[in-house]
């Protein structure tokens, strides 16, 4: 006797699944910036900026005149170590990804490589406004101090303009920073690239500019550093707020997006 089994199809219920939020940009950013402490080096890079700033009111009240006590003085004296520092701080919050050997990690947790990007550009714009703000209040507090110590009465000087353009200069230096780390991937050479560029360029622009009339006439439109530095003293009028725009886009932005675009297509190892 045969007996014939027969079985009916099994029905598996089957429930759609919610489609999985992105990582929220505002949390991403929170991870950049404490990414950027969590290391020694990038510690104490962080504490150099509040350290260099004491210094250098320090250097101001003890070796500065009586004219010399005024807000624009020790905002000037700071800053100069910080026009260094922040720059270096925007190279290694895109290129220690790459020499820590966390990319891989990074870009697995967010496969967005794009928001990533997005996330260290904010941190690191947040950082640039907080240490122009530091160096707002040490300069108050020095220019205080310095009335005090001289005997004469504190001169501020600095208003909101000026302050307001001289973040806009340091902004724009890190960015440089962050557009050379992001083209290179590499930190020494994207720190030694913006030392050139901050620190050389200038020089041999000068000298051509000097000897080439035709070099001196385009300068203003091709060469960022000029535009950048002449923020520090002189509001730009309209001319030459066009020449900013236009060299910046020339050197920062087209090179930007062009690291951007070659970031998010490069094989992570």
């Amino acid at each position: 006797m045969t007996t014939t089994l027969q079985s009916a199809p099994a029905q598996v219920a089957t429930r759609a699944r919610a489609p999985i939020a992105p990582v929220p940009l505002a949390r991403l950013v929170k991870i950049e910036l404490r990414k950027m402490f969590d290391t020694r080096s990038g510690f104490w890079l962080m504490a150099g900026i509040a350290i260099t700033a004491l210094c250098a009111t320090a250097a101001v009240l003890m070796w500065g005149s009586d004219s010399q006590v005024s807000q624009e003085t020790f905002s000037a004296a700071i800053g100069m170590p910080m026009a260094v520092l922040l720059p270096v701080i925007a190279v290694l919050s895109v290129t220690s990804e790459y020499s820590q050997r966390t990319a891989l990690s990074t870009f697995t947790l967010v496969p967005h490589r794009g928001r990533i990007i997005s996330a260290k550009l904010v941190a690191v714009l947040l950082v640039g406004i907080a240490s122009m703000l530091l160096s707002l209040v040490v300069g108050a507090l020095g220019t205080v101090l310095g009335g005090a110590v001289h005997g004469v009465d504190p001169v501020w000087g600095l208003t909101l303009e000026s302050f307001a353009l001289i973040c806009l200069a340091n902004v724009l230096g890190m960015l440089m920073g962050f557009m050379l780390g992001v083209v290179t991937r590499n930190s020494p050479a994207a720190i030694v690239g913006y030392f050139v560029y901050s620190l050389v360029l200038p020089g041999v622009a000068g000298m051509l500019a000097m000897y080439q009339q035709w070099f001196a006439d385009a300068q203003p439109w091709i060469d960022p550093n000029q535009n950048i530095t002449l923020l520090f003293d002189v509001t730009p009028d309209a001319k030459g707020w066009v020449q900013l725009a236009t060299s910046t886009a020339l050197c920062l932005w087209l090179p930007l997006a062009l690291g951007v675009r070659a970031l998010l297509r490069a094989e992570v190892k």
